[in-house]
């Protein structure tokens, strides 16, 4: 084994990676003859060679029995990979790259035999979800030299994989990536600026996954195993994560991750973006600030949780602000701010405490704002109570398409609390609860924009009004980019009549100049 490499081999087969040291490695059937072993039925004992000259890859198939392909085109002699290159042997693909620096492993596949010896070790001496990075460190410094690894050398990756995030470390790090999806060990994607993309990163196992889990939820209190097979949980950062484990999945444990920016995005950000213009900013900032119940709507990734957090930090900072959460996620500036989180059952199947119950317990806690990151259930109806009896000025997202769709899913939540009213009182309810409901949306470029504002109006009949104040027409695509334009239909709003009543210098252009 060598402790330094400045170039190797490296070949990945399925969702294993071999880090061959020297100039050439022969892959097949037979153990006693090749480097790297592949198991399949058409594979040859010894199929293909690989082999490193004038810094480029070649492969030469060993008469192999089912032959050796390159771009659908079986290999005949020599054919040169380059730096990097895809190939099949038989039915299984593998992949060749060269590499230059450190490597994580030797041909005999050391790391991730270290990395478990070092993993128990540790784990018998102290308790990494509680001890500093500093401590873990010295730990493994410790343990690294008294089984005979250069610490130089692999501390880096044991540390990685024992108490990080193993092969996505670098993705959460990155302040361009706002999603990662790992489905199964074989397959990670991220979405950076938007759009979705493969990454050539994998998991050596299942097993090395739901390690991974196990570290983020850990600390949360929550778990992940057979009885309870998947789980909501965050980062230290707020990031929200999602994990889904077999026998629900069939590919292997799914960990989904959506990053929260460091930098806390405000509404100058969101103006500069293209999602709003700083006339609708103004428009809300008015709402917020006079105390209108708002509910910001749109479908998954749309930027609801980020609107709410830049809305919210209009609040006045000199009142109290509740914020309720099934993972905390807001971040408000303001300094009276109480959040609460929702608790999953433990165990025994006990200990659970809902958004419903965090809302009801809100109402005791003297708030002026109760801020609710999303409602998906009972909740609905009691926070349509507490907007009625003297907390307007309240907000929630939901998922919805589109502004009806909002009150009317709004009105199903709310049914769902078991208490038996007729849909038009139920309707009746939010009209007088809910003030204004703002409308979301991803785009296929990637990008997110209010697409609507409207104020509720009452009711006609059987049918809730809603009164549009602005909405985003799109005009078509130049490219690849979706582009439109932001309008202001005229519409003025009931309360900016009463503002302007009571004095408050409301400019009336920017609803369009009327």
């Amino acid at each position: 084994m060598q402790d330094c490499l400045t170039e190797y081999i490296e070949v990945r087969v399925g969702s294993t990676t071999h880090c061959i040291t020297g100039p050439q490695c022969v892959l097949g059937r037979d153990a006693s003859s090749c480097d790297v072993i592949v198991e399949h039925p058409t594979v040859s004992r010894r199929h293909v060679r690989i082999w490193l000259k004038d810094e480029h890859l070649f492969i030469q198939d060993l008469g192999s029995r089912n032959g050796t392909f390159v771009n659908g085109e079986q290999v005949k002699g020599e054919c040169m990979l380059g730096s990097k290159g895809t190939f099949r042997m038989g039915d299984v693909e593998v992949t060749a790259c060269l590499k230059r620096g450190r490597c994580d492993a030797d041909d005999t596949g050391v790391l991730p035999v270290l990395v478990e010896a070092v993993r128990r070790e540790l784990l018998q001496k102290i308790d990494v979800f509680s001890a500093s990075g500093e401590e873990i460190q010295h730990y493994l410094v410790d343990i690294l030299k008294s089984h005979g690894y250069d610490p130089g050398v692999y501390l880096l990756p044991v540390m990685r994989d024992v108490v990080g995030y193993g092969p996505i470390e670098e993705f959460i790090n990155d302040e361009s990536i706002s999603e990662i999806m790992v489905n199964g060990p074989g397959q990670v994607y991220v979405e950076r600026h938007g759009k979705l993309e493969l990454t050539p990163v994998f998991f050596a196992s299942d097993e090395e996954v739901v390690r991974v889990i196990e570290r983020i939820v850990a600390p949360l209190g929550r778990r992940i195993d057979e009885s309870q097979p998947y789980v909501d949980a965050r980062l230290p950062d707020g990031s929200r994560v999602n994990a889904v484990i077999p026998p629900l999945s069939l590919i292997g444990p799914v960990l989904t991750i959506r990053k929260f920016s460091r930098r806390k995005l405000g509404i100058n950000d969101l103006i500069s973006f293209g999602s709003l213009t700083s006339k609708m900013a103004e428009f809300l900032r008015l709402a917020v600030e006079y105390r209108k119940n708002i509910v910001v709507s749109g479908g998954t990734g749309s930027g609801k949780t980020t609107l709410l957090n830049v809305i919210a930090s209009f609040i006045p900072s000199g009142e109290r602000i509740v914020t309720i959460e099934d993972a905390a996620e807001l971040r408000l500036p303001q300094e009276h701010v109480v959040p609460l989180e929702a608790r999953p059952p433990n165990i025994e199947g006990r200990g659970a405490v809902t958004i419903r119950d965090l809302v009801r317990n809100s109402l005791r806690m003297r708030p002026d704002r109760i801020v609710v990151g999303e409602c998906r259930g009972g909740e609905a109806l009691d926070m349509l109570q507490a907007m009625n009896t003297g907390h307007s000025g309240s907000m929630t997202t939901l998922h919805a398409n589109s502004p009806r769709d909002a009150i009317s899913r709004l009105a199903t939540l709310a049914l769902m609390a078991g208490i038996e009213l007729p849909l038009r009182a139920v309707y009746e309810w939010i009209t007088s609860a809910v003030d204004i409901v703002v409308q979301v949306e991803r785009f296929r470029d990637g990008s997110r924009r209010i697409t609507s504002i409207v104020e509720l109006g009452g009711m006609e009949g059987d049918v809730v009004v809603l009164r549009e104040i602005f909405r985003f027409v799109v005009e078509g695509v130049k490219a690849e980019r979706v582009t439109g334009r932001f309008v202001a239909t005229g519409v003025i709003p009931d309360f900016i009549h009463e503002l302007r009543e009571r004095g408050v210098p409301v400019e009336l252009d920017i609803f369009g100049g009327a």
